[in-house]
């Protein structure tokens, strides 16, 4: 026996030094860290428990080297902050981390661990491609884990951190994951390489262009995170866990609250004189627990600002239209993001906030060509469907279609608050004005004072929040310092909220 321990503990030496020292010493030339080194740096000390160490696709050659040690990806368990998590870190030291069967049966069979035991799935990515040699094994293999990612999407969190290249089929793994951590610099998702798009389209671009972190956290929104480091990346990923909760039937972690890291007085300055620009940031972090302000997609689609907080130490999602940006009107990026939030805050069991300042849908023919309709649907579906206690508050503009998009009552909405700033109608006053009064005004030669006598006019009559109020679409006028009271109360009574819908297969959400 103590032989055959020397020759498991000599095996198992062998498989845990990966592609050796020349590969591990390469590695980090390029700024990167061994697959190990990587689980290291994510998981609670001396937590993690491998799975699957001596898998191999090929038998040892006939001097008793392993082909492949791990078969480049390694796959098992552990806790962060003391809770379980289940994740596969590609090896790239081994054969470049390369997807074969074997490598993706690993990694389906950890999916399948987390699924089965309810608790998070992390994938740290960093593979060259696909063993190509394998033939239809590795489509099999691909195909394998596309489809756990599917089975359990909504059933436990699924992210993926890309930490080097991440390309072909293996691209659309980051995609149909819940959130995406991009490293700058380092990391890449692309389907095809500049190479091919050269050669079929004529186009030079590099890989940072195509693919990189950047490009994917400002323009096509496939990453939701951007970190400066791998260090940064991994820690992201524990703060995106410490808001959620382990599975869809589990409740997000709760905390002790705190104050906000501004006095609720500083709320009643937030809104310029003049209906000019702010940062919607100041009033989040005016009824938020202090520093526990979280936001997705920051760099992507910027007239929307969504993220995670905590109010009164209850994990929740907030959704807001961002006036600094485009006005906070909503386009077609915005509404994609906005919908992606709402779903997943829905599947989670995440109440979620929305803060309403908005003058409408983005005009212009690039919108209405692009999809405007279609990618709005998806907005307007997401907030219907969604279950969890939803509560809105108007801080200032909502006009029209757009309005009714941002979480509002129609949308089931269970509690509905407004500031009395709040300008609630069917199109803003000036336009009012523009349509129904403008014939007249050219008429009788009426003075640029005049005209905006009728907008201020219209503005106090008709679109002040208490006509709202008055037909029971808005529930409550609010002073702005009193929202962190209203909002924790909301929480509190909305709680233990149930929905049943009529019974179906599933919906047709208008992708």
């Amino acid at each position: 026996m103590e032989k055959k321990l020397q020759q498991m503990e000599e095996r198992r030496r062998r498989v845990l030094s990966g592609g050796g020292e020349e590969g591990i010493e390469q590695q980090h030339q390029e700024g990167k860290g061994t697959a190990r080194e990587r689980i290291g740096m994510l998981l609670d000390e001396g937590s993690f428990i491998e799975i699957g160490t001596f898998v191999q696709g090929e038998l040892d050659d006939a001097a008793g080297e392993i082909r492949n040690p791990g078969e480049g990806v390694v796959t098992g368990c552990g806790t962060i902050d003391g809770r379980q998590v289940y994740l596969y870190a590609q090896d790239f030291t081994v054969a470049g981390g390369s997807m074969g069967r074997m490598h993706a049966q690993k990694i389906g069979r950890i999916f399948d661990l987390a699924g089965q035991n309810g608790a998070p799935l992390i994938g740290l990515i960093d593979s060259g491609g696909g063993r190509i040699e394998e033939g239809i094994d590795l489509l099999e293999g691909y195909g394998s884990i596309l489809y756990r990612q599917m089975l359990y999407s909504g059933v436990i969190p699924q992210i993926a951190v890309v930490m080097g290249p991440c390309a072909a089929t293996a691209a659309f793994t980051p995609a149909l994951s819940d959130f995406v951590v991009m490293v700058d610099e380092t990391s890449s998702i692309f389907v095809h390489g500049p190479q091919v798009i050269e050669a079929v389209t004529g186009e030079k671009v590099t890989l940072e262009q195509l693919g990189g972190a950047r490009p994917h956290s400002e323009s096509s929104g496939s990453a939701h995170f951007l970190a400066g480091s791998e260090a940064e990346a991994l820690s992201t990923v524990r703060t995106v866990l410490s808001y959620l909760p382990l599975n869809n039937v589990d409740d997000p972690p709760a905390l002790e609250p705190r104050e906000p890291e501004l006095d609720p007085e500083a709320l009643l300055q937030v809104l310029p004189d003049g209906g000019g620009p702010y940062d919607i940031g100041e009033v989040i972090r005016g009824f938020v627990d202090g520093g526990s302000f979280l936001e997705v997609h920051q760099r992507y689609a910027r007239n929307a600002v969504v993220g995670f907080a905590r109010l009164g130490g209850t994990a929740v999602g907030i959704v807001a239209n961002q006036p600094l940006v485009q006005g906070g009107f909503l386009d077609i990026d915005a509404a994609d993001k906005v919908a992606r939030f709402v779903r997943f805050c829905d599947a989670f069991n995440l109440p979620l906030i929305t803060l309403v300042d908005l003058p409408g849908y983005l005009p212009g023919a690039a919108q209405e060509w692009g999809g405007a309709i279609r990618h709005g649907g998806k907005m307007i579906y997401a907030y219907a469907e969604a279950t969890v206690p939803k509560i809105t508050l108007i801080l200032r503009k909502a006009y029209g279609g757009a309005a009714i998009a941002m979480g509002s009552r129609f949308l089931g909405a269970d509690l509905c608050l407004a500031w009395p700033a709040a300008e609630i109608a069917v199109i803003a006053p000036e336009g009012a004005v523009e349509l129904h009064d403008e014939a007249e005004l050219a008429g009788s030669g009426a003075s640029e004072m005049q005209r905006e006598q009728l907008v201020q006019r219209y503005r106090d009559r008709l679109a002040n929040p208490y006509i709202a109020a008055a037909r029971g679409w808005i529930d409550e006028v609010i002073d702005p310092r009193q929202t962190r009271d209203y909002l924790v109360r909301a929480l509190q009574i909305s709680g233990n909220k149930r929905v049943q819908r009529p019974l179906r297969k599933h919906g047709n959400i208008p992708l």
